[in-house]
């Protein structure tokens, strides 16, 4: 990073404004830091976020959010919503060298700016590795529920899990299939093709999003719970144990334990 803002660019757009940005944030830290089964444990709220490893997590993350890392400091990075961040880094006059966020920002990218084209104007690379962590991907999705027991839906549900159905959903772009079997030739681009490899290349250390799998009270709602916690803690990244405990305070309301 200290090339890139040598170069006179800041590093990161943030799209802290949205809550559930910050939230993906740490999750990819802490699963890289604290890896899988400690990350399915504070899923859980089997451990507390006071825990060692949550710690360990918030002080490598304390290193990125850093004022001068982003885009309009700590306020920009905390007031900036989702997709607003796309166009301070991906617009026709760029803020930022980089965003981090899903794979669906490329069908994002276009509608901020024509001109960027997948490859050519944009690309990606793997959230990085920590301390030599194994290639992990941390995900999330929608989940179709069958209400009815029914042969009908039954066959339904069987055709959605299908590669036949993740053929169609992968080759409109912004989706990847979880899907194994769905080829890699039927994305639309390089890029999402490679999004695609990376989650088979985790093998065995994917996970599903963390805030996803909490209370939505804890994880899902905005102004308070964690989205809240995080946009404080941006605001002041030094105070890592008042984070935790707010954190874990907030997560026993919700999860009742």
């Amino acid at each position: 990073m200290s090339t890139i803002k040598q170069s006179g660019t800041t590093p990161f757009a943030m799209c802290g404004g949205s809550g559930w940005t910050l939230t993906d944030w740490f999750e990819n830290i802490y699963l890289r830091t604290a890896g899988i089964d400690k990350y399915n444990a504070l899923a859980k709220h089997s451990i507390p976020w006071t825990d060692p490893s949550v710690t360990a997590a918030f002080q490598d993350m304390q290193k990125i959010f850093d004022p001068a890392n982003m885009v309009g400091g700590s306020a920009g990075a905390v007031s900036t919503p989702f997709p607003d961040c796309v166009g301070q880094a991906f617009g026709s006059s760029s803020k930022a060298a980089m965003l981090y966020e899903g794979d669906f920002v490329a069908s994002v990218i276009p509608t901020v700016n024509s001109a960027m084209q997948p490859a050519t104007g944009f690309d990606f690379f793997p959230f990085p590795s920590i301390n030599n962590s194994p290639p992990s991907v941390s995900g999330g999705g929608d989940v179709a529920v069958m209400l009815k027991d029914t042969p009908q839906a039954r066959a339904l549900i069987k055709y959605l899990a299908s590669p036949d159905a993740g053929r169609i959903w992968a080759h409109l772009g912004g989706f990847t299939s979880p899907n194994k079997n769905v080829p890699l030739s039927v994305y639309p681009d390089d890029i999402s093709r490679r999004a695609a490899q990376q989650l088979v290349n985790a093998g065995d250390n994917v996970v599903f999003d963390m805030s996803d799998q909490a209370p939505a009270a804890f994880g899902g709602t905005s102004g308070s719970g964690e989205w809240a916690d995080l946009q404080d803690w941006v605001r002041n990244t030094s105070d890592i144990n008042g984070i935790e405990a707010k954190l874990e305070a907030d997560a026993k309301t919700a999860y009742g334990h």
